[in-house]
């Protein structure tokens, strides 16, 4: 019995030096350069989404589904279908979030969606993670073999205050994404069937809000409200 327990106990330490030195040895920076320099080379995708928003407080959790489609330099449509249908689009001009359940479209300026620290730009894998975050690697059981990076911005912002991306190590694309507020409120995206350089048309990033929208602009706020960013 003594024998069979110092086997196991030498068997757990093994294993959890062999993780250990796992974990050590993903280097956060090649990791990063390498996801960077394959999105650089990607002009567009198309990709179904899962979105949960949890609010640390109250400890509600709400989550949504949909699409989402991107097109350089910084053209997004992000497209909920449930529970509720929403529209947020970036385009060459400004944002547009559209509820049309409300009959209410928000029109915001675009530079909301042009900080590398924002929620479009860590999702579309735009962020100057070299520039912006400091990197490290971490791994864990409940990642699944995707490579688990954490980014703590240099310049933390009341929007982000720490992010987490989950990458494919085959493909160095981005699988899901967590950014956290200031509050410690999170909100996780998940892409799936992610189509690289998807053919996309003018018409994808085009609003025109329905007769008898209501529009709320918000384009010359001095301090733009950040609800466009959370969809």
């Amino acid at each position: 019995m003594l024998h069979a327990l110092r086997l196991a106990l030498c068997l757990f330490l093994l294993l959890g030096t062999a993780s250990a030195v796992h974990a050590a040895q993903i280097d956060a920076a090649a990791v990063a350069a390498k996801v960077q320099a394959v999105y650089a080379d990607m002009q567009s995708f198309r990709s179904t989404f899962s979105q949960t928003l949890l609010q640390r407080d109250s400890g509600v959790e709400q989550k949504r589904s949909g699409t989402l489609v991107f097109q350089k330099p910084l053209r997004v449509r992000w497209e909920t279908v449930a529970p509720h249908a929403e529209l947020l689009m970036v385009t060459d001009k400004e944002i547009w979030n559209y509820l049309p359940d409300e009959e209410l479209a928000y029109r915001y300026s675009r530079q909301m969606a042009e900080d590398s620290r924002s929620l479009i730009q860590v999702v579309t894998g735009q962020s100057a993670l070299d520039r912006d975050f400091d990197v490290e690697a971490v791994q864990d059981k409940a990642d699944g073999g995707l490579i688990h990076l954490m980014l703590f911005p240099k310049e933390p912002t009341t929007a982000l205050t720490e992010a987490q991306i989950w990458i494919d190590p085959a493909t160095s694309l981005i699988r899901r994404a967590m950014v956290m507020d200031f509050y410690g409120n999170t909100n996780t995206v998940e892409l799936g069937d992610l189509q690289k350089n998807a053919a996309v048309s003018a018409s994808d990033f085009t609003f025109v809000p329905p007769r008898g929208t209501e529009v709320e602009d918000h384009t010359e706020a001095a301090h733009p409200v950040e609800r466009a960013l959370k969809n």
